[in-house]
């Protein structure tokens, strides 16, 4: 199997996106996936698309690497913000070559259906005549915690270059099945964040995030059935390493673990 790989922005968190663009030729990945919107976390490097000497950087990297981005993230969809406010971002993505933003929910309440597919819609017209696709993402302590939600936001939205991102660190904590992803139309799959995680699911919210953000494990480490999931995907599909563990970065650093994750997935996936 030809698989592609993008090593994703939380896989080496506080790797700014020269160096990072650098790090990914060389550990052997095909796509950098970066984050130039911000989520406003604490402790969060910026990474912003008005930063020229970064972006400036960040294409001297791709021309000298034959490394391409994938992806960029984040457009959340929140109640009081206008997409048009994530507008420079994929502006900045399509001039680096980029195909797709990755969006999520991160409204409060469970009558809000109708404001996320508007918004969500709202992203896919930006982004049309820039040509990315949005890929609408459902993290499990997130607004949209599940495969048939994220699938009724795109389907209602109903726009051409609309697509749900799977990960499956929260197919596992959903409880998705293979038969839930083959029964819904497979251009909505473009790429599948990929990592392993242990079998026990936490049933808290935070721990949820803690693992997500700080605890993922290397594919063949944990429980998820990853050949599974792959027969119930295009054969194409692009995997974007999202594995962010932190006491492997101490250990190893970050370019040997970008490279142990993708290693390890080689291995598991079938990928040569």
């Amino acid at each position: 199997m030809n698989m592609k790989f993008s090593l994703a922005h939380l896989t080496v968190i506080g790797c700014p996106p020269p160096e990072m663009t650098y790090l990914a030729a060389r550990a052997g990945y095909d796509y950098v996936s970066l984050r130039l919107i911000p989520m406003g976390v604490a402790g969060e490097n910026l990474y912003l698309p008005e930063d020229k000497k970064m972006i400036s950087d960040t294409r001297t990297a791709l021309a000298q690497t034959g490394i391409e981005v994938w992806d960029i993230e984040l457009a959340r969809i929140l109640v009081n913000k206008d997409p048009r406010d994530y507008l420079p971002a994929m502006e900045v993505a399509a001039e680096l070559g980029a195909r797709h933003v990755i969006s999520s929910a991160w409204t409060n309440t469970t009558g809000d259906r109708d404001v996320i597919v508007e918004h969500f819609a709202r992203l896919c017209d930006l982004a049309k005549p820039l040509g990315l696709t949005v890929n609408l993402e459902f993290p499990s302590f997130s607004r949209l915690t599940n495969l048939q939600q994220a699938a009724d936001i795109v389907a209602a939205a109903n726009r051409c270059n609309s697509a749900i991102l799977l990960d499956t660190l929260y197919l596992h904590f959903s409880g998705v099945t293979p038969e839930e992803i083959t029964a819904l139309p497979h251009h909505w799959f473009q790429f599948i964040h990929v990592c392993d995680t242990s079998p026990e699911i936490p049933r808290d919210k935070q721990e949820m995030t803690r693992i997500a953000r700080d605890n993922r494990l290397y594919i063949g480490e944990g429980c998820i059935d990853f050949s599974a999931i792959f027969k119930s995907l295009p054969a194409d599909i692009t995997c974007s390493i999202e594995l962010p563990n932190l006491q492997r970065v101490k250990k190893y650093g970050y370019e040997e673990h970008a490279r142990r994750c993708l290693a390890s997935a080689r291995k598991h996936l079938g990928a040569g």
